[in-house]
């Protein structure tokens, strides 16, 4: 038994690529890799070989960058 809300790249808890991520934050994927390695960017995990991320983890990281830096312009 298949629900299609189960596809649907809009749901909160949807797994997302790096190129899906990317595409979000309007960033090339080359900065979500290092900052991977920086250990500084958004949470993602290995599922099997691939890199994932869920969507929830993306905007909980981008909220976290608006508000951590008071400083910030």
């Amino acid at each position: 038994m298949t629900d299609d809300t189960t596809r649907d790249p809009e749901r909160i808890d949807a797994l997302l690529t790096i190129e899906e991520v990317a595409e979000l934050l309007r960033m090339p994927v080359a900065s979500l890799r290092y900052w991977r390695v920086l250990g500084t960017g958004p949470r993602g995990f290995i599922i099997g070989r691939r890199l994932r991320y869920v969507r929830a983890d993306v905007f909980r990281w981008l909220v976290e960058q608006r508000d951590g830096d008071p400083t910030a312009a």
